[in-house]
């Protein structure tokens, strides 16, 4: 193998980034080489993707360096949060970061490079590469942008960096991508896979790299890792919360919702909605939230409150502070005379940013200042924050930490048990287990109701495909 085949891709010494007092970044060392594929994870702010940013060079280091010792052609990445143009179509998305893509007939060149690079990632993935962003779903979406992110685009994909890439898929699509994934570096190419989903870190890392407050923590061969000892090496960043242990399952009959479509909650329910992404769930989230929210005489209370997974379309309000994004569930609700009780909202706010652990030091910084994690910890804040007995959860754990999520369930039961209803679509067969009630969608259509202990899943998998296949 020759120098040029065996020599870093990139390699970090010392690099550190700083935003004013924050050390973000501080004094990490790492190198990637052809065939790796880089495990990295964290909580939600310990600085991976700061560490991204400073591979891709939106950032540049405050200190230390970081180096492209074969140039840095070839190098992706692809973000968490998606960065599509929702107005143009698929291979016109392509054309943005393709230098060649200039000359008369460039779409022609477009529409088959990104088909190829899907069919090579996602086989059967069924998008239309003249169909809008916009029309797609969040799922397709992503699907989109890692197929942008392998795509050659004038020069073959050396490394490619993945932030929570199947935050967004069901299991059947992630197995597509870790599949490519380890064809890919057993090709020569490169990928940095950062994911809460640690089963997934495991499956496809050959090296594990832990990142804690900025530094590496831990570092060695994925073999040599367990899951808990990952986790151990990792820590646990949230707030107590009262108490982790679960309570027991609601068992109250009153009947809350009642759908068309068959889709029932009674009173303390967590009630989970599964099935291959796409075949329905958040369209029938979406109508049952709608109806219990869109009378204009609605009084102080509300009957719903939403906890989006796509938060860029559905949940943050960009260019407002972690404070107000938390606290506007409740400005009615603790008003006096019809003016807002600053006093209330903040100590609502500090609560919640306690209890949830939201890692900020000001609550008056701007959203956009916290991780993607972070700002998914905001929007359960405000939600769980309000008195709305029925809370409505599209995919909401996308890119949060493990251990967030586990106070993240222990709150959600907690609330349960005290009356309030839940409907949780997840992707993640794993969340949907932990349900009281679970509806299993195909075809946009319920093809099953599983209560009890047939909620597994084998038993969601099933009623995932029986009804294709008695068609």
């Amino acid at each position: 193998m020759s120098e040029h085949e065996t020599a870093p891709i990139v390699a970090l010494t010392d690099a550190a980034r700083h935003f004013g007092p924050v050390r973000a970044l501080d004094g990490v060392s790492l190198s990637v080489a052809p065939g790796d594929c880089l495990g990295l994870v964290g909580h939600n702010g310990a600085g991976k993707s700061t560490l991204v940013n400073l591979i891709n060079g939106t950032f540049g280091p405050s200190g230390g360096q970081v180096a492209f010792p074969q140039g840095s052609e070839g190098v992706r990445s692809v973000f968490q949060e998606l960065s599509l143009c929702p107005n143009l179509t698929v291979a016109e998305n392509l054309r943005i970061p393709h230098p060649g893509l200039k000359r008369p007939g460039w779409r022609r060149i477009a529409r088959a490079e990104i088909r190829a690079s899907l069919d090579a990632v996602f086989p059967g993935h069924g998008i239309d590469a003249d169909s809008e962003v916009d029309t797609l779903s969040i799922a397709e979406r992503q699907m989109v942008e890692i197929a942008i992110g392998f795509a050659p685009r004038g020069g073959a994909a050396r490394l490619v960096i993945l932030d929570e890439p199947t935050s967004a898929l069901d299991a059947g699509i992630a197995e597509q991508l870790l599949a490519h994934i380890r064809r890919f570096c057993e090709g020569g190419g490169a990928v940095i896979f950062i994911s809460h989903m640690l089963g997934e870190v495991f499956s496809v890392a050959s090296r594990i790299i832990v990142l804690k407050d900025g530094r590496i923590v831990a570092e060695r061969e994925a073999a040599g890792f367990t899951r808990q000892g990952l986790v151990d090496a990792m820590g646990h960043v949230a707030a107590e919360t009262g108490g982790t242990a679960a309570p027991a399952r609601g068992t109250a009959d009153e009947i809350v919702i009642r759908t068309a479509e068959g889709l029932v909650a009674r009173r303390g329910e967590i009630v989970g909605l599964s099935g291959l992404a796409g075949h329905g769930q958040a369209a029938a989230l979406a109508r049952l939230f709608l109806s219990q929210t869109s009378d204009w005489r609605a009084g102080r209370a509300p009957r719903a409150v939403f906890v989006a997974g796509d938060r860029p379309r559905d949940g943050v309000l960009p260019l407002w502070s972690i404070l107000r994004n938390i606290s506007i569930s409740v400005l009615r609700r603790d008003a006096w005379r019809g003016l807002v009780n600053r006093e209330a909202e903040r100590r609502v706010a500090e609560d919640w940013r306690r209890r949830i652990g939201i890692r900020t030091d000001n609550l008056d910084n701007p959203l956009l200042s916290l991780s993607g994690g972070n700002q998914q910890k905001v929007l359960f804040a405000r939600a769980l924050a309000s008195d709305a007995p029925l809370v409505v959860m599209d995919d909401p754990m996308r890119g949060v930490d493990v251990g967030t999520k586990q106070d993240v369930y222990a709150m959600i039961r907690t609330e349960a048990a005290a009356g309030r209803t839940f409907l949780w679509y997840s992707t993640e067969t794993e969340e949907v287990c932990q349900c009281d009630r679970v509806f299993v969608f195909r075809n946009h259509a319920i093809s099953a109701e599983l209560t009890g202990a047939d909620i597994t899943e084998e038993k969601i998998l099933e009623a995932s495909f029986e009804m294709q296949e008695a068609s």
